[in-house]
């Protein structure tokens, strides 16, 4: 058995002034400021190599490390710190006479800060660099000094990234010295980024060997707080970056809470991709980690002006971005109520006119004019929530979920669907029979679906989703709940829909619910007597007969599926809702049956190869 080493007593104290602070940094942002302060709080500096470089660049006054340790640096660099002088300095505690002892013996002076970064190891591995390189950049001394410095936190302070610096300053100013709280929380935070270096390390090294791993470490950074996470009993929760990595978005309003943040990290995915490869601006409108609706800017036609309440004149002059927006609210105007929103482009004034409109919880766009930033802010009384993507912001390759103790890991599903998964026709018409615009659909429901909970199916047609089906065990149920969708965008088109006479002031969401139930046309009779409540004059009924006859006229759809169809039945069901376009994976032992069934009923069908659950 290991023998355990007992506790070194000392003085123990609060405030420790700083009065010898050792300074070695990768890192050299805002490196001159706070050592500016350091000195003029009379703090000797020392340092090593470009970092001392910099100080007496900036005017400063430093002592080399090895001038203070008598030994030079030697072996390529690779020894700078690693001396007693150095680390009896960090380690020695404060008040413990045998300590003092040995320090005095050995000319040993005390050090109370240390100020470092590591080497870029995972950077280095990142830009391509060989082995022999990366080996290079593998850090000993700063490791070495990091923990040293945070074990003896009780008289030392170990800062180690420069979103530390204000702190320090702040504190030293107020307190005549650093607190012992605030060495404890850089110490943890040391010796998580210790484990987190070691991690990459040792994960690095045994891929070299072509092994797997023998540990994963991944080290998190608490960024906020949450009200709670799923429902109110679950709490504490809280958001964390992966440590020295952002986050994919800055808050710019309000407070947004676990679903938020799950719908903006799905919604954000679909319309960046969509965008990416379709080249139209993108949107989506999201409601429990699902799409309500997606769209691409496409222009509307006047009937379906009319549906969305939109003038002609109007939607004539709407910005892509508007556009997009408008559409994807309208897919399933009923399910995205109080939605989370994605913009794939800048969010202008037009846009956020048309959400100012609508009730929504928030939105994720990469940008805002400050017109729109205006209206938004003051939109749920200034608690509509605002997230900016962070530009450039790039995913790391494997992602880890736990769910009942146990991680789970995988690859990213990081293939975006373009129209080069839409040249697979396996339809007798062959790929001749797309449209650009059929095309454009095939992929818009592909991402969409990319980004929806499986099993699921979407329908898609004029660049918008029109039924989304999510979540179902069985695939024809998906259609079977996605296609009443499609029945439900198509019919808000009927002229009966289209001039039903609304009472003044009725709300706006109040006037969609309206329109859906007279679609379904199922009230009770307590129900039937509000609903008429809310017309000028009673409308006459939708009869099954009307609804039948319209529905025929639809036609042009397109529906994609996550996996592939294991009977024909999907595609029985589909032929009923004016679907023209299939797009499926393929890969089932009944592809010839589906295929046949598609010829029978006249409908083009697009194998990708790629299926695309989300859970």
């Amino acid at each position: 058995m290991a023998h355990i080493l007992s506790a070194v007593a000392g003085t123990q104290t609060d405030v420790v002034p700083i009065t010898r602070a050792l300074i070695s940094v990768s890192d050299k942002t805002d490196i001159v400021e706070l050592a500016t302060f350091l000195a003029s709080k009379n703090v000797e500096l020392l340092s090593t190599g470009g970092t001392a470089k910099k100080l007496r660049d900036a005017g400063l006054t430093c002592i080399d490390v090895s001038e203070y340790t008598g030994s030079a640096e030697c072996l390529d660099g690779r020894v700078k710190t690693l001396h007693p002088k150095v680390h009896g300095g960090l380690l020695g505690v404060r008040g413990n006479p045998q300590h003092e002892k040995d320090m005095a013996d050995n000319g040993i002076s005390k050090i109370d800060m240390t100020i470092l970064n590591l080497y870029p190891f995972e950077q280095t591995v990142a830009g391509g660099a060989g082995f022999e390189q990366c080996i290079e950049n593998i850090d000993i001394g700063g490791p070495s000094m990091l923990r040293s410095t945070a074990k003896n936190h009780a008289f030392t302070t170990i800062v180690t990234s420069p979103d530390q610096y204000k702190e320090v300053m702040a504190t030293i100013e107020e307190q005549g010295g650093t607190t012992l709280a605030l060495r404890k929380r850089f110490a943890a935070r040391a010796f998580s980024l210790s484990a987190a270096y070691d991690s990459a390390i040792a994960s690095w090294f045994t891929k070299e060997l072509d092994e797997q791993s023998p540990v994963v470490a991944r080290v998190y950074k608490p960024e906020f707080n949450l009200k709670y996470g799923c429902n109110p009993q679950q709490k504490p929760a809280k958001i964390s970056s992966i440590l020295n990595k952002k986050l994919p978005f800055e808050v710019l309003n309000g407070t947004p809470g676990y679903i938020n943040l799950l719908d903006a990290a799905n919604a954000w995915q679909l319309v960046k991709e969509l965008r990416e490869a379709t080249g139209l601006a993108a949107a989506s409108s999201f409601k429990h980690v699902s799409p309500a609706g997606a769209a691409v800017a496409v222009p509307l036609t006047d009937v379906e002006c009319a549906a969305y309440e939109v003038t002609v004149e109007s939607a004539k002059t709407l910005t892509p971005s508007a556009l997009a927006y408008l559409r994807a609210r309208h897919a399933d105007p009923k399910c995205s109520f109080g939605d989370f929103a994605a913009v794939s482009d800048m969010v202008d004034e037009d846009t956020a006119l048309i959400l100012k409109k609508e009730v929504s919880d928030g939105i994720v766009a990469p940008g805002f004019t400050p017109e729109a930033l205006e209206i938004l802010k003051k939109k749920k009384g200034g608690k509509f929530i605002i997230l900016e993507a962070t530009a450039g912001y790039e995913p790391e390759p494997i992602e880890y979920r736990e769910v009942y103790g146990m991680t789970f890991s995988q690859k990213r599903n990081d293939v975006v669907i373009s129209k080069e998964h839409m040249t697979n026709v396996v339809t007798k018409d062959g790929k001749e029979s797309l449209s650009e615009d059929a095309v454009r659909d095939m992929i818009l429901a592909s991402i969409c679906i990319k980004y929806t909970q499986s099993n699921s199916v979407g329908f898609a047609k004029n660049g918008m989703m029109v039924g989304v089906g999510a979540g179902q065990q069985s695939r024809v149920d998906c259609i079977k709940l996605a296609g009443s969708k499609v029945q439900t965008w198509y019919l808000r088109q009927h002229p009966k829909v289209l001039s039903l006479k609304f009472k003044d002031g009725l709300k706006r969401q109040d006037r969609v619910n309206a329109r859906v139930r007279y679609i379904e046309g199922d009230f009770t009779a307590e129900e039937r007597v509000r609903w008429e409540a809310n017309f000028e004059e009673v409308p006459e009924p939708l009869t099954y007969e009307d609804k039948d006859a319209f529905l025929k006229t639809n036609t042009g759809v397109t529906i994609s599926s996550d996996a592939f169809f294991p009977f024909r039945d999907s595609i029985d069901h589909a032929s009923k809702l004016g679907v023209s376009f299939v797009v499926q994976p393929g890969g089932s032992v009944q592809d010839e049956q589906v295929t046949a069934a598609c010829d029978e009923y006249g409908i083009q069908m697009c194998f990708t190869s790629v299926r695309l659950f989300h859970h």
